[in-house]
């Protein structure tokens, strides 16, 4: 079980971390293009992908503790 959380942590951090950096990206593409260099676009970019990434985590590991439906036998 421990194992198996390691690696829900591990696809948590990478997922997150991921996201973030696309934002940031997007974010600061916006901030070129459209924005004139504002650092606003790169921030909101960077938040909104790190709320992403936390939002997946905490469903995730929410998950653990839902009973899955082929656990349930019928009566």
């Amino acid at each position: 079980m421990a194992e198996a959380h390691g690696r829900q942590w591990d696809r948590c951090l990478a997922d997150t971390g991921v996201k973030t950096v696309i934002g940031l990206g997007v974010g600061f593409m916006f901030s070129v293009l459209f924005f004139k260099r504002r650092t606003w676009p790169t921030a909101l970019g960077s938040g909104l992908g790190l709320g992403m990434g936390y939002a997946n985590c905490q469903h995730d590991f929410r998950a653990l503790h839902l009973v899955q439906g082929a656990a349930v036998k019928d009566q």
